[in-house]
């Protein structure tokens, strides 16, 4: 549940308001109004509301899906289980969890075959953490509530590290390098994220080079927050966005996306105090860019 109190922005439609204000899309909010999860002065409003100076508007973000989520049988690669916990390791092309237009197919529908509801969320069940669709590598999935809600706190307290490996595009003359730069919805593109003012949410993102070629950069990248396409954003924002982003790039994209893999994962577990550690290979097709990258002579 979120809060806000109208000091600006009078007179304007409440779903326009809050596009502009939250890190939602106009079409989800319109949703959210027309389910009654959007207050304003505790009263229920219609899209066409005009805001007002001082007005108290709170937004509940949970939609009401009217879908059936369905167990698949799609493999999954079981990096680490017990009786509490799963770290997998994600494909590039899995979408995580269903969303309009990717109802089949997901990562929630292999885990429901596997397991069965895992979670009270029967729609993202035991899902601690996402990765976009053509990210690859390790992710942390709860078996029960309990353990659902100490990881999602360990993550928002920064207790569990992170660590990336991605291929930008241009060569990257510092070693090191911290980028803190605010992550919001790109006011021009609904689709995209921007490093943004303007309702921009803090995003720290660290960098250390550990290859360069003729005209790219292999980087290690540890998130110290974790917005919606922050590596992707902040990578292109200093002028190197990740290779074969089909967002934020700086040509067209092949089907495999974005060059970027989630390869380790740290953290204490909650119930054991045992510190776990896990790190995997990226896959093939970003190994052979590599390789691919290491024939050309600088």
């Amino acid at each position: 549940m979120e809060k806000l109190v109208v000091l600006d922005c009078f007179g304007q439609r409440i779903d326009s308001f809050l596009a502009e204000k939250l890190d939602l899309s106009r079409s989800k909010i319109q949703k959210l109004v027309k389910e009654g999860k959007i207050l304003v002065n505790d009263q229920v409003v219609s899209n066409s509301y005009m805001v007002r100076e001082n007005d108290v508007v709170l937004v509940d973000d949970e939609l009401d899906y009217d879908i059936h989520v369905l167990p698949q049988d799609i493999p999954l690669d079981i990096v680490y289980e017990d009786q509490d916990l799963i770290v997998l390791n994600k494909p590039s092309g899995m979408v995580v969890h269903p969303a309009p237009g990717h109802y089949e197919g997901t990562l929630v529908n292999a885990l429901l075959y596997r397991y069965g509801e895992l979670t009270s969320d029967s729609f993202r069940p035991g899902i601690v953490h996402r990765l976009d669709k053509d990210t690859s590598g390790l992710m942390l999935v709860a078996k029960n509530d309990s353990m659902l809600e100490k990881l999602s706190s360990m993550i928002a307290s920064k207790e569990v590290v992170r660590k990336y490996l991605a291929i930008v595009d241009g060569v990257i003359p510092h070693e090191v390098g911290e980028i803190d730069a605010p992550i919001g919805r790109d006011p021009h593109n609904r689709q995209k994220m921007a490093v943004t003012d303007v309702n921009g949410k803090d995003a720290i993102t660290h960098f250390k080079v550990l290859e360069k070629f003729q005209n790219h950069t292999l980087v290690e990248c540890i998130l110290e927050t974790g917005r919606t396409h922050q590596i992707r954003v902040h990578m292109a924002y200093i002028g190197y966005p990740v290779m074969n982003d089909p967002l934020y790039g700086r040509g067209k994209a092949t089907s495999f996306g974005q060059m970027l893999h989630s390869y380790s994962l740290t953290f204490t577990h909650p119930k054991t105090g045992e510190e776990m550690h896990f790190e995997v290979e990226a896959p093939k097709e970003f190994q052979e860019e590599i390789e691919k990258l290491r024939g050309v002579e600088i």
